[in-house]
């Protein structure tokens, strides 16, 4: 053992190593993970840009849609008429049912006439709800523009119909003066409800800062920025966001990533802000990405570059060290060699005690297999043997009597229990082979008339009461007939030697379905299994049979047997007294 001395002295002298090892690799992380963001972010951006292009021109397709409007409404003597009598009741249905065919080809939310007083002197939906017929609109901004300049436009919540819109007036002029106001109202709500299956978040802000669409509703009508004074009152006074209070938005501009793209701060979260001016400028069109994604993007990315420089420093390291190994093994291997040569010897004396050893392990081995292996085979094939002596005795008795047709049948039951003795033979073989035949349906009143035909005999000695119920009669399962009536002939094996000195033994077989299993179950009336036991049925060499009268192996092997079906054995004590062996089965 080094001295303690020296290993401190070690320890310290690779502590500044380690620190360059560590400043290094997050030098690399560092620098990796910001170019690998920045890369991130324009990728972004340039998506958004694509995106916010067609958005920007749709909208502005919308918004310089219905500017043919006031040239149409020119033309219409109709108009001017009514404005020059705006009292005549008859006129202004005339002309409301002009606006309204106009409203229906043209697609707008409301088309309308005001006269010089502001009052709407005929709409296209004068008939309807919330129609803004016979209201008095010179307070609104559009009217007053209109009538002053030749034009306006205004974005606000409507005075009756409660609904935003954007609102364009046009002057309707004669002889160089204007006799009324030509009104359109466009929804723009309907962009805002394909906007939330878009990627990212869309807003559009007016010229006051205040968010007019947006693809969250808890966005709209609330400024980017606290209003000013003035503002605020011009906004109420025109009632511009309804009943909105304007609390602001938590925005914050972080730093610019290029050209009209920033990164800001939005509610708390992290996004790439695009921007372009939409209605002549008047307004800004804003797609919010988040930032998540590069972010996580440029963490993997860091990462990596992390663990690449971390893997080649540790490639250095072990190089290193494999040079030192060298040298050192260079100086240990004559040493080596020595001991080597001494061990030698020792080594060939153990070999010929461990082969000596070896042969009598073997030996002792192929006996003890010898003796499972014949257990086994008696195991199985002692029920149809028994069965065959039965027959073959009665088959004797009855030809003596001459009574042929019972002689018959029951050398037609020989016949059927030696093909039997084949397909046990041969599953023997193929089970020590690891082959199973694909699953099939099997009808399983038959099986279990078949298995309990094998132990008819054990079971007239033994005095042994059967009963079996089976529903629906023709109820089937998906299994291998030959080795379900083996599991069934070696459970009930275990049930007739387990009911020995039991008064009025019985034992009763249940199959029924439940859903897409069938259940089969085997009870009987016999002794409990012991706590000590219950817990490894399954388990290889245990048994509760005496020394000689059982290996332990049948419950393994039925088990892997009906696993081999796609079900499931399962052993345990009834509530009241005897046991119950359950077997689940795919049903057909």
């Amino acid at each position: 053992m080094a001295p303690l001395h020296s290993r401190s002295w070690r320890s310290r002298s690779l502590l500044p190593w380690a620190a360059l090892v560590l400043a290094l690799i997050g030098a690399v992380a560092w620098g990796t993970h910001v170019l690998a963001l920045q890369l991130g972010l324009q990728r972004t951006g340039d998506l958004a840009g694509h995106r916010l292009d067609v958005t920007a021109a749709r909208l502005d397709g919308e918004l310089a849609r219905f500017d043919y409007l006031p040239a149409l409404l020119e033309t219409s003597s109709e108009v001017f008429q009514l404005l020059a009598t705006p009292g005549d009741t008859a006129l202004r249905a005339q002309v409301s049912r002009t606006l309204h065919a106009l409203d229906a080809i043209a697609g707008a939310d409301i088309l309308y006439v005001i006269d010089t007083a502001g009052t709407v002197v005929a709409s296209a939906d004068w008939q309807q709800p919330g129609t803004p017929f016979g209201q008095d609109l010179s307070w609104r901004p559009y009217v007053r523009d209109a009538l002053a300049r030749g034009e306006g436009q205004f974005y606000g919540v409507g005075v009756t119909s409660g609904r935003a819109g954007y609102y364009r007036s046009f002057a309707l002029p004669r002889h160089g003066k204007a006799l009324g106001v030509a009104a359109v109202k466009i929804d723009l709500e309907a962009f805002e409800r394909e906007w939330p299956r878009l990627p990212g978040e869309l807003l559009v802000v007016d010229e006051r800062g205040v968010v007019i669409l947006a693809s969250r509703a808890a966005w709209k009508f609330r400024p980017l920025v606290p209003l000013t004074a003035e503002a605020r009152a011009e906004a109420e006074q025109a009632r511009r966001y309804g009943t909105s209070d304007l609390t602001p938005l938590a925005w914050q501009l972080r730093q610019p990533a290029s050209d009209g793209i920033t990164r800001v701060q939005m509610e708390r979260a992290a996004y790439l802000a695009s921007e372009r001016p939409i209605n002549h400028g008047r307004w800004r069109l804003l797609l919010l990405d988040s930032e998540a994604a590069a972010q996580a993007s440029a963490r993997n990315t860091a990462l990596s570059a992390a663990l690449a420089a971390a893997v080649l420093l540790l490639l250095a390291v072990v190089a290193w060290q494999a040079r030192r190994e060298i040298r050192q093994q260079r100086a240990t291997r004559a040493a080596l060699q020595a001991a080597h040569d001494s061990l030698d010897q020792m080594v060939q004396a153990r070999t010929a005690e461990l082969r000596a050893a070896q042969a009598d392990l073997v030996h002792a081995g192929k006996l003890a297999a010898l003796g499972q292996m014949s257990a086994g085979v008696v195991h199985e094939l002692n029920q149809p043997l028994a069965a065959l002596h039965t027959l073959s005795d009665n088959a004797a008795v009855l030809l003596d009597h001459q009574r042929l047709p019972e002689a018959r049948a029951n050398l037609v039951r020989i016949s059927h229990l030696v093909e039997r003795l084949g397909r046990i033979t041969y599953q023997l073989k193929a089970f020590a082979h690891k082959t199973l035949e694909p699953p099939t349906p099997i009808a399983l009143h038959k099986v279990v008339g078949d298995a309990l035909f094998g132990l008819a005999q054990r079971l007239r000695e033994a005095d042994i009461t059967v009963t079996v119920a089976v529903e629906p009669p023709d109820l089937h399962a998906m299994a291998d007939a030959m080795r379900l009536e083996q599991v069934l002939v070696n459970l009930l094996g275990n049930a007739i030697d387990a009911l020995a000195g039991t008064p009025a033994p019985a034992i009763t077989v249940r199959a029924i379905r439940e859903g897409a299993q069938v259940v089969l179950v085997l009870g009987n009336n016999g002794p409990a299994i012991t706590p000590e036991v219950l817990p490894r049925l399954f388990e290889p060499f245990v048994t509760t049979k005496p020394a000689g009268k059982g290996l332990g192996l049948g419950l393994v092997l039925s088990a892997r047997l009906v696993q081999g079906f796609g079900g499931r054995l399962q052993g345990g004590n009834l509530a009241t007294s005897g046991v119950a062996f359950t077997i689940e089965l795919p049903a057909a």
